[in-house]
């Protein structure tokens, strides 16, 4: 028989769906992603740290559990949502149901809901927060557990414990990767140009950075407000004095402008999924980018050595900065996206010129 589930939102609309993955009760920031494809990248991706995620696409699952599409070790969202749960995955490279992969995980989710009408109320009213529950919950449980509820030292909580090594084949450069919630695939691209990368942590300090002597900092990605990484923006400071090449990547990206000066602020709803059109600013042309943020640079606030570089086409947000007084650039979106597009991976070329000059 199935277990009924109900989804509560700190506005009080009520869900009625059914439970499957680990069957407890959680509490979190609702948000969602519009990606078609690459459910298990979106359940992996450290940055959905403490939010509830809801899929727009209707259908999840058909394709099961594929471990090398991971893009961390576990995933750190607190649950998850979709219309249709597929039970009978059919791939030739599955390993498993997403049911038995989110219970081994501790993460509960919940099906059956429609998910176009809970898109469009966060679309109307702004990301807010949510419970899952067995029962449906009282007045007192939205006024005192689901409204107070804030996600609060994100980045320390899924950063890397420790300096990791991955060598290149053909070693032509030394990149530091720095931690504050980086993809798998981030170190992926890195790997295949020849960059030797060794990831280290978010505490990590700049002096031991450039004791590493790197050729490169790629700044990862990650979840949580930006300007809760206090240590990290004035640790990245005293590395851009360095002149070392450096490139950002959505939670870098906004981490980088901070250090020079810039402010940040959260967006109604964010952008999150594979279909976000990003300008580039002087050639006029358009590319469709993977992206999952919840704030962004205040494009008005850039410092004079700080240039916009790309333009979010539907909202008119900040996408990327170029430094004039500095080897560095940055962008919002994802040029490693996997699954997504691949449009803006030539990024990662842009950063290896880079290096190469500064050889």
């Amino acid at each position: 028989m199935e277990q009924k589930a109900y989804l509560t939102l700190e506005n009080g609309d009520v869900f009625e769906g059914y439970s499957f993955g680990a069957q407890t009760e959680t509490t979190g920031e609702l948000v969602f992603t519009t990606a078609m494809t690459g459910y298990l990248e979106t359940l992996t991706d450290p940055s959905y740290y403490g939010q509830i995620v809801c899929q727009t696409f209707p259908l999840i699952g058909n394709y099961g559990v594929i471990k090398p599409d991971f893009e961390s070790k576990k995933p750190a969202l607190k649950a998850y949502i979709v219309r249709e749960w597929c039970q009978q995955p059919s791939n030739f490279r599955c390993e498993g149901q997403l049911d038995t992969f989110l219970k081994e995980a501790g993460i509960p989710a919940i099906y059956g809901i429609d998910t176009r009408h809970l898109t469009k109320i966060v679309r109307e009213y702004g990301v807010m927060n949510a419970r899952i529950s067995f029962e449906k919950v009282s007045e007192d449980v939205i006024e005192n557990e689901i409204k107070p509820y804030k996600i609060v030292d994100a980045v320390k909580s899924v950063t890397c414990s420790d300096f990791e090594t991955y060598q290149a084949e053909d070693e032509k450069f030394k990149v530091v990767l720095w931690d504050i919630g980086a993809k798998y695939n981030i170190r992926r691209e890195l790997v295949k140009r020849g960059c030797t990368v060794t990831v280290v942590p978010a505490s990590t300090t700049a002096e031991q950075i450039k004791a590493l002597n790197p050729d490169g900092i790629m700044l990862s990605n990650g979840p949580g407000d930006p300007e809760e990484n206090v240590e990290m923006i004035a640790e990245l400071k005293k590395l851009c004095d360095a002149k070392i090449p450096t490139f950002g990547i959505c939670l870098g990206h906004q981490v980088l402008a901070l250090s020079q000066g810039a402010k940040t602020e959260k967006l109604k709803y964010g952008h999150r999924g594979a279909n976000q059109p990003a300008v580039e600013v002087g050639t006029g042309r358009v590319y469709i980018t993977s992206q999952n943020h919840g704030y962004a640079v205040i494009a008005s606030s850039l410092p004079a050595n700080a240039k916009e570089s790309f333009i979010n086409a539907n909202d008119g947000t900040c996408e990327g900065v170029t430094y004039t007084d500095m080897p560095a650039f940055s962008v919002q979106f994802h040029p490693e996206a996997c699954g997504g597009p691949q449009d803006t991976s030539f990024l990662f070329d842009r950063f290896i010129n880079m290096m190469k000059e500064g050889k």
